[in-house]
């Protein structure tokens, strides 16, 4: 009998890893063809580029220019009005100039700062995106679980009625039963066949949204799995690590960062700035008395915006206003976040009670319908309500466990995505 055991509980557990494995084969394909998911890590990779951008204007400008003209001059006459011989002036220039930025007030540090917030930013709402991929992944997988379990004991159901309606048609015939007992049997399979059509429909929908979100064809047998995430133990870790980690919360922060490097970058529009130039030139033919000519010039120049007509202040005084518009978000995010994270650490503890019960439920309306049934079937005193009535029970609570096992596990991923940490990797290392 342990042996037997033994090799029961390894054939569960073996059960339970490939259904786990072809899982993630699903999340897998939903993780690499979401176009969704593929948008943002373009988003991720174009806004990466700012940080290029902003380190450019750190480095030198060079600047290579030439032109090529010819200049044809008739009719010409002197003060006098003598008149002048026609000239023709063919020219030609060369020249490169490099100019480096020595001061511009902070500016540019201030605009790669903040382009380095913008690509952590973007790397932030890639793996929001992946979880919310993620999730709308598990729903549709679990959804179709708990609606292919009901329309599974809905035909269950509708078979068992089928065959009472024909048992308690001969037996009114043999007068074991009355008239309205086969009634009552009619009218349970028609409440059943009811249910049936019901639930092929939502059936059917949901292959169709399992199609949609997660891109493969639906398998036949869609089996619960339960997997075994790295939950934190009780709400208050679940809170600091949704504080460290939830990516709205962070995003929100971000944005505070961000209004306030554009805050010094408009304080640093009114500072001077520097520039250093070096241009180099080579020109022949430009003038009737010059053939050819070599021009170096180095040149410094400041400048400092004294007066824009008041833009300059206007658009530090916008900046400021924006500043204390994303702390105040950030601070109401900080609140909503920890509100969430209560909420959905209080629904997943929910739902782990509320699968424990339903599973002894199951296992009461089992043996209380087998035995109502097998006492109905040898003539003791039960009667054809009594059986309808136990095997509603028993339907409802295997409806019910499928759907507290689908509530529960969306509960747990629901709980880690607001953790930060329900990402494909994370999933399919589980």
């Amino acid at each position: 009998m342990i042996q037997f055991l033994k090799i029961s509980l390894i054939t569960l557990l073996s059960f339970n890893f490939l259904n786990a494995a072809e899982l993630g084969n699903y999340l897998k394909s939903a993780y690499e063809g979401n176009s969704k998911l593929n948008a943002e890590r373009q988003n991720f990779s174009a806004i990466n580029e700012n940080k290029n951008i902003s380190r450019s204007k750190f480095l030198p400008n060079l600047t290579i220019s030439g032109d090529i003209s010819d200049q044809n001059s008739t009719n010409r006459t002197n003060s006098s009005g003598s008149t002048l011989s026609d000239t023709n002036l063919q020219s030609e220039t060369r020249s490169y100039e490099i100019t480096q930025k020595i001061f511009d007030g902070f500016q540019g540090i201030n605009n790669y700062k903040k382009s380095e917030l913008e690509v952590e930013q973007a790397k932030i709402k890639l793996k929001s995106t992946e979880q919310s991929v993620m999730l709308d992944a598990l729903n549709a997988y679990y959804d179709l679980y708990y609606k292919g379990e009901s329309l599974k004991f809905y035909k269950e159901n509708n078979d068992l009625f089928e065959r009472q309606v024909e048992t308690d048609r001969a037996r009114l015939q043999r007068g074991e039963i009355s008239l309205t007992d086969l009634a009552q049997s009619e009218s349970s399979l028609a409440g059943a066949y009811a249910n049936l059509i019901r639930s092929e429909t939502e059936y059917v929908a949901s292959k169709e949204n399992f199609v949609r979100v997660i891109g493969t064809e639906v398998p036949e047998i869609v089996s619960f799995v339960d997997f075994k995430l790295n939950l934190p133990n009780n709400l208050v870790t679940a809170l600091q690590e949704s504080e460290k980690n939830n990516p709205g919360l962070l995003i929100s922060q971000i944005d505070y960062l961000i209004s306030e490097k554009d805050l010094n970058i408009e304080r640093a529009g009114l500072s001077p700035s520097a520039t250093l130039s070096f241009k180099s030139s080579e020109s022949s033919g430009t003038s009737s008395t010059v053939d050819d000519q070599d021009q170096e010039t180095v040149k410094a120049t400041v400048t400092w915006p004294i007066f824009k007509g008041g833009e300059n202040l206007s658009t530090i005084k916008k900046a400021k206003y924006k500043v204390a518009q994303y702390k105040l978000l950030y601070e109401d995010n900080l609140k909503k976040n920890k509100t969430d994270t209560s909420n959905s650490w209080s629904k997943f503890q929910s739902f782990q009670s509320v699968l424990k019960s339903t599973e002894a439920q199951v296992k009461a309306a089992e043996i209380a319908n087998e035995g109502i049934t097998l006492e109905y079937e040898t003539g003791k005193k039960r009667t054809t309500l009594e059986v309808i009535q136990s095997r509603t029970l028993l339907l409802n609570a295997k409806i019910n466990l499928a759907k507290a096992q689908k509530d529960y596990m969306i509960s747990k991923f629901e709980l880690m995505a607001i953790i930060g940490r329900l990402t494909f990797d994370n999933l399919t290392a589980s």
